[in-house]
């Protein structure tokens, strides 16, 4: 599997303007500015009612994906929290950092990769002192030449117990991978499982990053889904190159137009300190190609710096060829936030309806906040509206469903389109004698009729099709 070869300037984004997500996603309830009554909190959001529903869905159709559905990945949720140590052997207390640039007039801050100008700088480039003053590069608020790049570290930290000294840091994770790695032997033992295996999580992370911004694409805290392969050292490169085609389908299968994404692998000198090699799936948001999520080839860097500075013994035993071995491990790094904010702009669409403009989120079901809307034609018909809460108390027992009734139907369409629900059923005065309800569907828009009692099987059957 090689890197796609793709003009970056020939496939347009799905949406043009980030600000139409922006206001939307406050709009409707998906995000919101976190501590927004003071001032908000910079690079820091929050999921109101249907972003909650949506990263869900986002983390559920992973799970499945990744561990539900095969027999060789298992999973963790580690402790944000670890022993410091764990971070020095790692490499992220004296290696993970970005290149910082600042301002000598407004003393603003700004990641140097991120300047226009800086986008074809190799590593290299980016960690030249002269850089700055070779390029020219200058401060975007008043002109000032920036001074040379320094590196930052971007973990947090914290203090442990009740006095606050060197003695007791600890560290708010910047991965949920390192869990994984000095839970191995736990892991391992305790599942019988046998290499080649997987360990998957998905927790918090949390970043000091330099410049955060685009929405939710950049966060100082996020929610990863990681999953750490083990496997013998010479299947490793075979083991990154099958992962791959299957971490950029699922993003397919899901909805994502295939032409939006692209790989990209690492140049040597951009490689992460633990790393052979990297791909990234790449999507192509209105900001530009951006990394979505990470395929690396870790090598044994994880499991063996744990065992030198541990003490204990991490080698996997073989029992059929009777060798011991420090596995190598290839890891897929995605997070739940940038997923969810993929599937709500490329499901974004607008049309054209008898003279109107319909606004659509055309989501997979299985990640829509809600799939089902009940609607009464006549909110004031207490039969009708009885009805109604009948059948959405049946549908609520395997399904999100909503009920409205604060608009006339047409805009109780347009409402549920907006937001993303797959189907609508209208229960209106023929409903009370038939007994069948009008179901509709959000993306072809046709409407048919369907006995109460059927609906939910219906729904349920429909789901079942269409689930990758």
């Amino acid at each position: 599997m090689t890197p796609d070869a793709i003009d970056p300037n020939a496939v347009a984004p799905a949406v043009a303007n980030l600000e139409t997500i922006v206001s939307l996603s406050k709009r409707r309830g998906f995000i919101f500015p976190s501590s927004e009554i003071y001032g908000g909190i910079n690079a820091v959001w929050d999921y109101g009612p249907l972003g909650v529903e949506l990263k869900n869905n986002v983390k559920r159709a992973w799970w499945r994906a990744m561990v539900q559905d095969r027999d060789d990945i298992v999973g963790l949720d580690a402790g944000i929290l670890m022993h410091p140590q764990v971070w020095v052997t790692s490499g992220h207390v004296g290696s993970f950092s970005d290149p910082l640039v600042e301002c000598s007039t407004c003393h603003r801050r700004f990641r140097l990769d991120e300047l226009p100008g800086t986008e074809d700088l190799s590593q290299t480039d980016l960690r030249d002192e002269s850089i700055t003053a070779r390029l020219g590069l200058k401060c975007p608020f008043d002109e000032t030449l920036l001074s040379a790049p320094r590196r930052f570290n971007l973990m947090f930290t914290s203090h442990m117990g009740p006095v606050e000294d060197d003695g007791n840091v600890v560290y708010f994770r910047p991965e949920t991978a390192q869990g994984s790695y000095v839970n191995f032997k736990n892991v391992q033992q305790s599942s019988r499982k046998k290499i080649p295996f997987g360990i998957a999580q998905i927790g918090k992370s949390f970043r000091n990053e330099i410049s955060p911004g685009n929405f939710v694409f950049r966060m100082r805290e996020f929610e990863q889904m990681e999953m750490q392969y083990f496997v013998r050292p010479e299947s490793a490169a075979d083991a990154f190159e099958m992962w791959l085609p299957k971490r950029r389908a699922w993003y397919e299968a899901y909805g994502v137009t295939p032409s939006r994404l692209r790989f990209r692998e690492h140049a040597s000198d951009e490689l992460a300190h633990y790393a052979k090699k990297a791909i990234d799936v790449e999507y192509r948001f209105p900001f530009g190609w951006k990394e979505l999520e990470g395929i690396h080839n870790r090598g044994d860097f994880d499991l063996g710096n744990h065992q030198r500075a541990s003490g204990e013994n991490l080698e996997y035993f073989d029992q059929a060829s009777g060798e011991h071995f420090i596995p190598w491990i290839v890891e897929t790094a995605a997070g739940a936030d940038r997923a969810a904010f993929t599937f709500l702009i490329d499901s974004y669409r607008e049309e054209e309806v008898r003279g109107e403009t319909r606004v659509v989120l055309g989501l997979h079901p299985d990640l829509a906040p809600y799939k089902v809307a009940v609607l009464p034609l006549l909110k004031k018909r207490p039969e009708i509206v009885e009805l109604c809460h009948r059948l959405l108390g049946d549908l609520k027992r395997d399904i999100m469903a909503v009920y409205d009734d604060t608009a006339a139907i047409g805009k109780l369409y347009r409402r549920q389109d907006e937001i993303g629900t797959p189907w609508c059923v209208t229960v209106d005065v023929d409903s009370l004698e038939d007994g069948a309800v009008t179901i509709r569907d959000r993306d072809s828009m046709t409407q048919e009729r369907v006995p109460v009692e059927g609906v939910k099987r219906l729904i349920l059957d429909r789901m079942a099709a269409i689930r990758p």
